[in-house]
């Protein structure tokens, strides 16, 4: 029997998701339908992505006035735009006219207008109707009243969040403790050097979840384990919407690239203890901050279909890197590559295997610990509660 889905509860079986909250040690993973139901994935495109804050995309890339980008969010568009006053706005990529898209999304433009192809109805860069061809004659038409639907957005160490809802309480807040650790990387700061984009045949839950442990890295990852130990590093304590934790560089080594060694300079600032550090944290739903010594890599997670997501991955540098002779930024963008198609071969063998029949919610090993709190704020959200983690003593590895 299908399981009917509320506004406010995922179309799972409640009893499966209570097993996924269950304590750490005795739960299991999330039911199989949550990863390969097209009907879960709706939902989760309406509740998730649609009802808080969602990353869309880097403030480096909307950095001039007039500068555009329309990206995806959940089931609809956004525009973001850098204005003329150097703000950064988001509107809904909908022409108040017939509701053609302003810009396709994954397209960019710079312009002092925003202009619809579609029947050419302008707007300035602060949403509002400069010319309606055709309608100047028409009686009682109020321009004013057919200006764009402004959404929040707000930039958060460099990235872009917008809350397609308008309802979401404030970003800061709910990231405050996750700023303190982001911050001394200044990644606002840092210039991207390269990007990667990939598309994977896995539902996005399960890149987030690969991406939250390192169980399975003597297995896959023989590279990743020359430069640090998969059994390294400590859990974060949290109760925001987030969750990560560290692995520690070997001992002589400097950062994660093939030889451990760099061609950059460390980001300043850092402490003895960053510099020895790989920091993973997660911002639910859809983005991956990975913080280096000498260079930031993100991963921006866009769902396409339940077995199917897009993966824009860029690597930033300190602007002092790019004054070092034979300087290359390949030393860390080649070694991710390589880890991250390793990475994505086995979420693509995930997602076939959860396509069997025989396939049922696995149990979780100690090493997976942040895959426990990705899991239970998952399940949280499936029940129509606030998606955020739980605080817990915090795990030495």
């Amino acid at each position: 029997m299908a399981i009917q889905s509320t506004p406010d509860f995922a179309p799972l079986d409640p009893a499966a998701l209570e097993r996924s909250l269950a304590p750490f040690g005795h739960s299991r993973m999330l039911p199989k339908d949550a990863y390969i139901s097209q009907d879960v994935f709706e939902w989760e495109k309406r509740n998730f992505f649609e009802r808080g804050w969602m990353c869309v995309g880097f403030a480096a890339d909307i950095a001039t006035p007039g500068d555009q980008r329309a990206e995806s969010v959940g089931t609809g568009g956004v525009l973001l735009l850098r204005g003329q006053d150097s703000v950064l706005r988001a509107f809904a990529n909908v022409c108040s006219h017939r509701g053609h898209e302003l810009l396709p999304c994954g397209e960019t433009a710079n312009h002092g207008r925003i202009i619809c192809p579609y029947h050419s109805w302008a707007y300035d860069l602060e949403g509002n109707v400069a010319t309606a061809p055709s309608f100047g004659t028409v009686k009682g038409f109020d321009k004013s009243a057919h200006g764009l639907v402004q959404l929040p957005c707000v930039e958060w160490h460099g990235l872009i969040f917008v809350d397609a809802s308008g309802e979401a309480p404030p970003l800061e807040a709910q990231l405050a403790d996750l700023s303190e650790i982001v911050a001394p990387y200044e990644p606002e700061r840092l210039v991207i050097a390269g990007r990667h984009d990939y598309v994977v045949d896995a539902n996005w839950k399960t890149l987030t979840e690969n991406y939250h442990e390192c169980y399975h890295c003597p297995m896959i990852h023989p590279q990743l384990c020359e430069v640090s130990d998969p059994k390294s590093g400590d859990t974060y304590s949290t109760d925001g919407p987030w969750a990560g934790g560290t692995m520690d560089l070997r001992d002589g080594l400097d950062t994660m690239s093939l030889d451990g060694q760099s061609s950059g300079v460390p980001l300043r600032g850092l402490s003895e203890e960053q510099l020895r550090i790989i920091i993973y944290v997660n911002v639910f739903p859809n983005i991956l901050i990975s913080l280096h010594p000498d260079y930031v890599m993100v991963h921006r997670l866009t769902p396409l279909a339940a077995g199917s997501t897009r993966i824009e991955c860029i690597w930033a540098f300190a602007p002092e890197s790019f004054e070092r002779e034979g300087f290359d930024p390949s030393y860390g963008m080649g070694f991710w590559d390589l880890t991250n198609q390793q990475d994505w071969d086995a979420c693509a063998s995930v997602h076939r295997g959860l396509s069997s029949p025989h396939a049922v919610p696995g149990p979780l090993a100690t090493e997976e610990e942040v895959v426990y709190e990705f899991v239970t704020m998952v399940a949280r959200g499936y029940k129509g509660e606030p998606v955020r983690n739980v605080k817990q003593p915090v795990h030495h590895r």
